[in-house]
This record gives structure tokens, sequence and C-alpha cells, in this order.
């Protein structure tokens, strides 16, 4: 039995041989770390992105099965992006930054975490006739220029990626992703923005998510209509934080609910059952909506402050709701005893079923590199 195929048996309570053992990729300067150690080569630091051949190398090096988060991404966002330029260079060497999305940010130097907002370019119906509603027309470069990771290379989806994709040939998963439906929106209004515009230009609110849904629904067709064979179908929304969603529920399902199940419904048609969702923070008062418009596996579920686990999730919603992650990262900071602790607590969520442990989010700096080759082999000992 191959990767795919035990990933895939796991997520539908199908029998397998082992328990796959699978990470999310790692921040930029644990790649620099491990490379200044020799670990791994400058190259494979500089080159890394989830699911290309340098993921695959590191990934073997460290004794993972793969990376769960291989995904083909057509273009579902703003194209073409903002010109991202610097307005204004600080004393202190930070710098005001117009980026990709339209967003002034304060960038620090050498900072590694999300850059504060200052200004966002979109204040209402202006800007978005203005700037943005081009930006989210659908065309079918949007679809054909993407890279597929072809073993130990990647090709142009129209190149090779797309045959590719149309046989077995592969002993990883491969996902489509879906796109955003509220979280891309949120990046480029602002998260207070966002609530002031619900109340002041609710039309205007409901024609971006419309126009993004439709995007992200014409994208997702145009793909599967080549031909190509998707393990599973993923989103990406990042729309909570510690203490719950930054969008009121009801909302989101009024909203964004409708433009999910459009899409989930489509990929059912053509025979993906797995429908993964990539958000942070608490998200428990959002699961429902979710569920209910054909989301059923939560990835990569942040442990955090919170302690979030499928346990609670599948006693409140059953089998129906799968799970890829929940393993504590900060254990690769420890020693081995840490690491042993943290699977000795992912043992009866693994009996449930239907769930994959996965380190919570991307390895931090602080991930020692034989906590991470200790962790995979315990694993593979342990639910072998």
């Amino acid at each position: 039995m191959n990767n795919r195929r035990r990933i895939m048996a796991v997520l539908n309570y199908d029998k397998y041989d082992r328990l796959p053992v699978v990470h999310f990729g790692f921040w930029g300067e644990t790649l620099q770390k491990w490379a200044a150690e020799g670990h791994i080569s400058a190259d494979e630091a500089k080159n890394w992105r989830d699911g290309n051949p340098a993921d695959a190398t590191i990934g073997e090096k460290l004794g993972f099965d793969c990376n769960y988060y291989s995904c083909f991404h057509p273009n579902a966002g703003l194209y073409p992006g903002f010109e991202p330029r610097v307005l204004k260079t600080l004393p202190d060497g930070s710098t005001h930054i117009l980026n990709g999305e339209g967003v002034v940010v304060l960038q620090m130097p050498e900072a590694g975490s999300i850059p504060s907002e200052i200004e966002h370019l979109f204040k209402g119906r202006k800007e978005w006739e203005e700037h943005y509603k081009h930006r989210f027309q659908f065309s079918q470069d949007r679809v054909l220029k993407e890279g597929v990771r072809v073993n130990d290379k990647m090709l142009p989806f129209y190149n090779g990626g797309m045959e590719f994709l149309k046989s077995d040939d592969r002993d990883y998963i491969y996902g489509l992703h879906c796109g955003s439906l509220f979280g891309q929106i949120r990046n480029f209004i602002g998260v207070e923005n966002c609530s002031y515009l619900y109340v002041d230009d609710e039309p205007l609110f409901d024609e971006i998510i419309s126009a993004v849904g439709e995007l992200s629904y014409q994208c997702v067709k145009a793909a599967l209509e080549t031909g190509a064979k998707f393990d599973f179908a993923h989103f990406w929304e990042d729309i909570c934080y510690k203490n719950g969603p930054l969008v009121t529920p009801a909302v989101f399902d009024e909203k964004v609910g409708p433009h999910y199940k459009r899409i989930t419904g489509l990929v059912n048609q053509y025979g993906i059952n797995i429908v993964s969702l990539d958000c942070d923070g608490l998200i428990d008062s959002l699961i429902p909506t979710w569920q209910d418009n054909g989301v059923n596996t939560m990835f990569p579920i942040e442990v955090g402050t919170w302690n979030a686990s499928i346990a609670s999730w599948r006693k409140k919603y059953g089998k129906d709701l799968r799970g890829v992650g929940g393993m504590n990262k900060n254990a690769f900071a420890g020693d081995y005893s840490s690491v042993d602790s943290e699977i000795e607590r992912l043992k009866p969520l693994i009996e449930l079923g239907g769930y994959i442990p996965c380190p919570d989010h991307r390895l931090a700096p602080d991930a020692k590199w034989d906590n991470v080759l200790y962790y995979c082999d315990k694993m593979r000992e342990v639910n072998g």
C-alpha cells in the first residue's frame, strides 16, 4: 500500500497497513537554520514550496511520508496582483509597503511575522469598481499557467502536468485547491472594514462575496473538466483567532455558505469525497456552516492555547467529520520525552478513525531536527 492509498484509507475509514506520517511544511527561518546545521542544502531551503521537489526531498530526509498540503492551485485570487512598492522608509529601517493586495503594511527589518496593516486601498464601491472588480474575472490562464509536481520536477499544468494527473502514477496525494471564499476578502478589505461594509453597504458586500465565489467555482470547474484526477478538494480561510471567528457566524452562514455548497457539490460530482479546509484559530462556531455545505475534513487543527482537538468535534458531529493535524508542534522544541508525551496523547485520537496526526502548522525555528526525526520514527513504530 502506498502513501496515497494509506491517507485515503484512513480518511474513508477503510483498512490500512500503517498510519501515514505527514507534515504541513516549514517556516523559511526553520529551513535556513537546518541548512546552517548541515541537514539540508541551501538550495533546498531556498527553493522549498508545498508539494514541490524540494519539499519531497526535505520530507524524505526527516522521515515523513509526504506533505498533506500538496495541491494544484488554480489562481482564484487577485489577478494581476498590485505591483508592490515602497511608499516610505522610516529612520529605524522599517518601511511602509503597498503589497500585492492593495494594503499598506509596516515591514520591520528582519521580521518574520505578519506585518501590521496601516491602510487599505479599498474604501468602498469606487475602489471596488476601479481597482478590484476586474481582478476577479475568470480566464483560462488562471488554470493553465499553474505548475504541477511530477515526481522530481515541476511541469506546467498544460504541458505534462495535466496528463500526469489523469493517471494513477503517483504514490503521494494531490488535492485541488478551491480557493478562499472569505479569507482573501478579509485580506484586502481588512477585518474592521469588512464589519462596517456589511452594515453600510450590504449590496456591495454581497457582490464582492459573489464575485469571489463565482471565480473560485469557474477555476475548479475548468481544472476538473480537463480530466485531471484529484484525491481531495481543499479551501483556505484563516478567519479566526484564539477566541473565535473574525466574522459573525450567522453572516458567514448566510452569505458564504451557499458558495461553499455550490463548489463542494461540483467536486462531489467528479468523485472527490474528501473536502478539507484550512482555518487557523478557534473555529468551532464556523464548523456547522462548513459541514452543512460539504466540507468534511478540518486541517490543520491548531492546538493553540485553546487545545483544539478532533475528539470534541467527533463527539458533536460524528464520523462525518474527519481531521488532519492536531499534533502540538511545540513538542519539537523540547526533548525526546516531550515528543513521547505528545505521541501518547495522540493515541486515543487515532483510534477514533478518520484522523491523521500532523504538526499543527508550519514547523517553527525552535523545532530541533533530531526531534522531528525521532517523531517520524516513533510514529511509524507505535502506529505501524
